[in-house]
């Protein structure tokens, strides 16, 4: 009888993962990786945007009361300080959305991989199933033979010793 016991490598609960760990930093693995990582995840926070908004409206307040002369209307230093800020959040944020979407596919594919896995090892339990029902059949069969045997065999035993 063939066993199914899969080894050490087999057994580890993320096999199907380990070799899509690569993927587990979006910018790398480094330090430049996970300040660029926290970085583009700030941007879309509510803290992030709460902040930028008061400060905006404080430079805005500042300098449309003329309390401080350094940004006046239009705000062209305002103006370059968003595009500044745009400049490098965009490609940091397309940057992440790419490298999501790479995770995700290694993740998918992990998923298959895992199913795949499911199915085999099912089959395989279902087929060990199967030839041990096969087995209990046959060794049922053979019993019932055997009980056949031994009821005939009684039968004459009683039969000769109630002739004699």
């Amino acid at each position: 009888m063939a066993t199914t016991s899969a080894g050490p490598a087999e057994d580890h609960h993320r096999r199907f993962i380990d070799e899509y760990q690569h993927l587990s930093r979006p910018f790398g693995a480094g330090g430049f990786g996970a300040k660029a990582e926290a970085f583009a995840r700030f941007f879309g926070t509510p803290k992030f945007l709460i902040g930028q908004t008061a400060i905006v409206g404080t430079w805005i307040a500042l300098n449309a009361t003329q309390v401080i002369h350094f940004d006046l209307y239009p705000f062209i230093l305002l103006n370059l300080a968003f595009s500044l800020q745009a400049a490098y959040a965009a490609p940091l944020i397309l940057l992440a959305q790419t490298r999501q979407a790479d995770r995700d596919k290694a993740h998918a594919e992990a998923d298959a991989k895992h199913r795949e896995a499911v199915a085999r090892s099912t089959l395989e339990r279902q087929e060990l199933a199967e030839r041990g029902i096969d087995l209990l059949k046959k060794l049922l069969d053979e019993n019932t033979q055997l009980t056949k045997q031994v009821e005939e065999l009684t039968q004459q035993i009683h039969g000769k010793v109630v002739a004699a």
